[in-house]
């Protein structure tokens, strides 16, 4: 379904320029942008996905991945076709690079109905794909869960690749995020990825500085971002915002046009334990190794949340999200 897209402006005649991403795509009569999903149609920009779902149902919580947000609980999550990366190790290519051919039709007015038909859920994910080039559907929708009940809650899982002006208006709608931060370095985001870094970071701090519950994700790459030098980065880069920002590194395994070998277990632990020199709470993603998935408090040292994949066993937090033990605040619920 198209609908008029927010985010535009007339670059010359009939020729317009899209404002939602960085691309800032400059778009001729009935061309796309890098998405797939924004199209100049006879002098207005429009959004071709909105309402299209590939996908909805009910996710744990960690699989996000949000590790220290509302802990155990379910989330309705749904995602659309298009992104405006191009990761050619996406894990999602199929409805990431092509629109498929089995979509539903989900309005934002049917949402907060279709969140009261599940016993103790209370919050809706835009996910799988890119939520960012369903700007204008995720808007509404994110508006429609709060107005339904401001106890409601909204997540975004995005390569946070998202001009300021679109990200500030999506933000107040938005209760978490976990950020998939591809790299640390802007040639390779550039290269690979057809992107760069700055607006990523740019989302990670502004999310942050809005109060909102960050996550941060790295997907880490045999041969485009196996380097300690470059994790080491990353890792200053994120404690200097807060050394409390959960961070998840995971492993990579053979996806679309990639095909070198899983990410080597050895170097994830290395990269782990460089990652605890900087940070409070980093985990592996991708291995399911209990030690390297749990919580444990980073004052005290007892153990929080024991996680064996999604097998959650809350042990040591209080109902404010708390460690029983020191008292030490851990996650948001």
């Amino acid at each position: 379904m198209k609908i008029n897209s927010l985010f535009y402006e007339v670059y010359k005649d009939d020729i317009l320029k899209c404002t939602l991403c960085p691309h800032e795509c400059i778009l001729y009569p009935n061309k796309k942008g890098i998405c797939g999903v924004r199209q100049n149609i006879g002098g207005e920009m429009y959004s071709l996905n909105y309402a299209d779902t590939t996908s909805m149902g009910l996710d744990p919580m960690e699989k996000k991945p949000l590790y220290h947000f509302h802990p155990g609980e379910k989330i309705l999550s749904l995602g659309t076709w298009g992104c405006n990366l191009q990761c050619p190790f996406c894990q999602n290519y199929d409805i990431s690079q092509e629109k498929p051919t089995n979509l539903r039709k989900v309005f934002p007015k049917a949402l907060p109905a279709i969140l009261e038909n599940y016993e103790n859920v209370h919050g809706v994910a835009y996910t799988y794909s890119e939520p960012i080039v369903w700007f204008e559907f995720v808007l509404d929708s994110a508006r429609a869960i709060k107005y339904a009940d401001p106890e409601n809650y909204n997540v975004l899982v995005t390569n946070g690749y998202i001009n300021e002006e679109a990200l500030k208006l999506m933000l107040q709608y938005i209760d978490a995020l976990n950020v998939d931060l591809k790299c640390f370095d802007d040639k390779i985001y550039r290269k690979y990825l057809k992107g760069s870094l700055e607006p990523v970071k740019r989302t990670i701090q502004l999310s942050i500085e809005s109060n909102l519950h960050v996550e941060v994700t790295t997907l880490i790459v045999p041969t485009i971002n196996d380097d300690l030098d470059m994790l080491e980065k990353e890792f200053i880069w994120l404690s200097s915002l807060s050394k409390d920002i959960p961070l998840h590194l995971s492993r990579y395994h053979p996806s679309y046009k990639f095909d070198k070998p899983a990410t080597n277990l050895s170097f994830l632990e290395e990269a782990y334990k460089l990652a605890k020199e900087y940070l409070n709470f980093v985990y592996l993603g991708n291995v399911r190794k209990p030690e390297y998935e749990s919580t444990y408090c980073p004052d005290c040292g007892v153990l929080l949340i024991s996680r064996n994949g999604y097998n959650i066993d809350i042990k040591g937090l209080n109902p404010k999200g708390e460690c029983e033990n020191c008292g030490r605040k851990v996650v948001e619920v």
